[in-house]
């Protein structure tokens, strides 16, 4: 009888028996079985999610935005590594452009700029539907920022509503947005003419000799006094000024409203001062009362030019 069990006992151990376990850890299942005495455990690797490109491919919402990637030469770029964030555009969202303008994007003369809006709705990184609602903006690859609001359970990147979030793909992740949005293709002057409210800053960069300069790549960072700012000045002041003799004086005035280099708001806050183009420091005091840049207030903050940023202040500084 010992025998016996023994055999049947033996004879029991060798048969396989195999058992599935649907884990998910590391993108991988396992599959175990019995050999002898020894459950042996092996790895299955699972199918790797797709990269970016080949995941909006897949959707069948975003063929005017893989179109638009294949003629600005990004493909590539969005099946790297990344990680990237992309703020994907519908077709729809493209369909609310001004007629023409999709056709005139995607011919060959205009790839610069086509790669300039595409980029813009990118950020470097991983950034999760619960990361976004935390921040105000994100810089985007294109190198301007993307402001981030978060108003009654809806969030908004610029003028665009997101729509869906969290499409995970193998080199980050996609955020669907309802409207494609546009970078600011205007430069610091141009910027500041079309607002109406900066006509004496921008008669005295004229005066100054200094369009040119503030037109030219950049990036520089302005802190811009409004045509009420400038009226604070003692009477006669801004029209002295403007006389040729006057030149190197006005010059020292309006260099000293500008910073080298592009420095948004969330990092003019963390400063002391800063070191203006005409060589002198200019104040830099945060309180509960707001920003303040030597006696002038900050009022209006981050507009976008496309070489650089302006801040708007309530009154001329002076060195």
């Amino acid at each position: 009888m010992k025998k016996l069990m023994a055999v049947l006992t033996t004879g029991f151990l060798a048969l396989s028996v195999t058992a599935e376990a649907g884990s998910k850890c590391n993108g991988t299942a396992t599959t175990s079985r019995w050999v002898g005495r020894h459950l042996l455990t092996t790895a299955i690797a699972k199918p790797a999610a797709k990269d970016i490109v080949d995941t909006a491919a897949g959707a069948g919402s975003f063929k005017t935005l893989v179109a638009a990637v294949k003629a600005a030469g990004l493909v590539e770029t969005l099946k790297g590594e990344g990680p990237f964030t992309v703020f994907a555009p519908t077709d729809e969202a493209f369909a609310k452009l001004p007629k023409g303008t999709l056709e005139s994007l995607l011919k060959p003369e205009n790839k610069a700029q086509l790669q300039a809006i595409l980029t813009y709705h990118v950020v470097a990184g991983k950034v999760m539907a619960a990361d976004v609602v935390k921040i105000k903006g994100a810089m985007t690859v294109q190198g301007q920022q993307i402001d981030v609001a978060v108003k009654d359970g809806k969030v908004t990147v610029d003028a665009a509503n997101v729509v869906k979030t969290d499409i995970a793909c193998s080199n980050g992740v996609i955020h669907v947005i309802d409207s494609v949005m546009l970078p600011a293709d205007k430069d610091i002057v141009d910027t500041a003419v079309a607002a109406g409210s900066f006509k004496t800053l921008a008669a005295a960069l004229t005066a100054a000799g200094l369009v040119d300069t503030l037109k030219g790549e950049g990036p520089f960072t302005v802190f811009a006094p409004t045509d009420a700012a400038f009226a604070k000045l003692p009477a006669g002041t801004v029209e002295s000024l403007l006389l040729p003799e006057n030149k190197e004086k006005l010059i020292a005035i309006l260099t000293y409203h500008v910073v080298s280099g592009k420095v948004l708001a969330s990092e003019v806050v963390k400063l002391k001062s800063a070191k203006t183009v005409n060589g002198k420091d200019a104040a830099i005091k945060v309180s509960g009362q707001g920003v303040m840049v030597n006696a002038a207030k900050v009022v209006a903050t981050d507009i976008e030019a496309s070489n650089g940023v302006i801040h708007v202040i309530d009154s001329v500084i002076l060195p």
